[in-house]
């Protein structure tokens, strides 16, 4: 049986080998890449992100990823953003004074974290979301954080026929954050699966087995 075609949105982001890594030992067949073709025709897309909310989005206007992004998901095909890579799915970051427009996939501005102690570094356990498929067998373990910022509230109105997105907390500091979101063929994650062990591990393949494969 052959694995599933996650491409790994290669925009200039960080060093991202190890959610290449990540994705491999989940099940999938993961490649680094910023043929277009190969993007659009993956059976998942994941978007990683590291650093700034304004260098980020600059990177993917700059190599037509947002067009990508956008493309995949008028097509209902799934694609799966980590960290950064969640954050600028919003309207709006707010960083040091810094306001940048996001990709507008889910209305709401990424702002600071109201903690004594930034960035959330280390390890941290979630309120997974009633019925997630993302956290299925692996709702009390802990996940790997580090940021500063993060979307407080939660904003998309949801009508029927349409499902309501499920949605993943975490607390820090003075106010709850989103730790996941999964909302049709987009999921989103703030920590990074790819480095919270085998609990991390088992989350992307909870998401790989749920690719359409068709």
């Amino acid at each position: 049986m052959t694995r599933p075609l996650v491409a790994v949105l290669d925009y200039g982001s960080g060093n991202v080998h190890s959610a290449v890594k990540a994705l491999d030992a989940a099940g999938a067949d993961a490649r680094l890449t910023s043929d277009r073709a190969l993007i659009l025709d993956a059976d998942g897309l994941v978007v990683p992100g590291v650093g700034a909310f304004r260098a980020v989005m600059e990177a993917l206007r700059a190599s037509r990823g947002e067009e990508l992004i956008g493309r995949r998901l008028a097509g209902g095909r799934p694609v799966l953003g980590i960290c950064v890579g969640m954050q600028v799915l919003f309207e709006r970051g707010v960083e040091r004074g810094v306001d940048t427009e996001g990709l507008g996939e889910w209305p709401g501005t990424v702002t600071e974290l109201d903690a004594p102690v930034l960035p959330h570094m280390g390890w941290n356990t979630v309120e997974a979301g009633e019925g997630s498929r993302l956290f299925d067998g692996i709702e009390q373990e802990r996940f790997y954080f580090v940021h500063s910022f993060g979307a407080q509230k939660w904003q998309l109105d949801v009508q029927p026929p349409f499902p309501e997105p499920t949605l993943t907390w975490c607390s820090y500091g003075a106010s709850p954050f989103l730790a996941a979101v999964e909302n049709g063929p987009l999921s989103a994650t703030q920590f990074h699966p790819e480095k919270s062990g085998q609990a991390g591990i088992r989350l992307l393949a909870n998401w790989i087995e749920g690719l359409d494969r068709g």
